[in-house]
């Protein structure tokens, strides 16, 4: 009976969660694109459920990379990552000590960002590759001249985003730290909960102000886009990945927009995420909005 309680909290959160995530983009698409492009835009669960559907029964291609099974990987991985930084914001896991910690949690997030790097270093796409190249030919007059792929634009807008870009999130983490005293997810919400959410002091109000700003960042939206311009003709670091793969990388999405809702929830109003507290309803609402 010890261990079916945090069984039940740990896989229930997650379950939920995942569900939840899965209608993100699909609202994110029609209630605040769409209006914004004054039309009425898809409905709330084409782009993360029917589109992941239609993918995984798409046929799969060979990408153009040197390390094909590890680019097609990525995006797993990404997912994976995600997942695991869901799980340490979780209350029945902060035993782990160290691992629940806004280091921790840092350490994660840097290596979701760099999963992009390395997408577009392995990515040579057909468009790339098999582009006509004149200056190679024989007696031409720059035989040397160095090709370029489109993807390695997108690795070093990844290196942007990971050196600086996603700066501001990182700043606003370490506000509950400041406040709190600690760097530890345990002691930042029992904080809260003896002395009122963090997010309605001054520091408070700034901090959310910046994090709101870093998780625009991490999603690559306007005007905060970095990873991938949204009028690029190509798809960035994502410009091969096709049918499972690429249905992974618009579950990531919707995943990665409900861990950061999390995030925030935990960090500045005390509320970590646990299906069997009352308190979840609110998490689910920050997610939401």
């Amino acid at each position: 009976m010890e261990l079916t309680y945090p069984l039940i909290a740990v896989i229930g959160t997650l379950a939920t969660s995942f569900i939840v995530s899965l209608f993100l983009p699909g609202i994110e698409r029609k209630f605040i694109h769409a209006r914004i492009q004054q039309r009425v835009g898809p409905p709330i669960t084409s782009p993360g459920i029917m589109a992941p559907i239609k993918f995984f029964f798409k046929q799969t291609i060979n990408p153009e990379s040197p390390m094909p099974k590890l680019y097609n990987a990525l995006p797993l991985i990404s997912l994976i990552i995600i997942i695991i930084l869901l799980l340490v914001l979780i209350p029945q896991m902060y035993f782990l000590g160290a691992l629940t910690s806004i280091i921790a949690v840092i350490g994660l997030l840097k290596v979701e960002e760099i999963m992009y790097m390395f997408m577009g270093s392995l990515s040579k796409s057909v468009l790339s590759v098999r582009m006509p190249f004149p200056d190679r030919a024989k007696g031409a007059a720059h035989p040397n001249t160095p090709r370029t792929f489109f993807e390695e634009l997108s690795s070093l807008r990844a290196f942007r985003l990971i050196a600086f870009g996603s700066f501001p999130i990182y700043i606003a983490l370490f506000v509950a730290v400041a406040m709190t005293g600690s760097i530890y997810l345990t002691d930042i919400v029992a904080y809260q909960q003896a002395n009122g959410p963090i997010l309605f002091t001054l520091s408070g109000v700034l901090g959310a102000i910046v994090f709101f700003i870093g998780y625009m960042i991490l999603l690559n939206e306007y005007p905060f886009a970095i990873l991938k311009g949204k009028p690029d003709v190509v798809e960035g670091p994502y410009l091969e990945y096709a049918a499972k793969y690429r249905a992974y990388v618009y579950i990531t999405r919707g995943f990665l927009m409900f861990t950061l809702a999390t995030l925030f929830a935990t960090l500045f109003l005390g509320i970590a995420p646990n299906i069997l507290n009352p308190n979840f309803i609110i998490t689910l609402i920050v997610a939401l909005i």
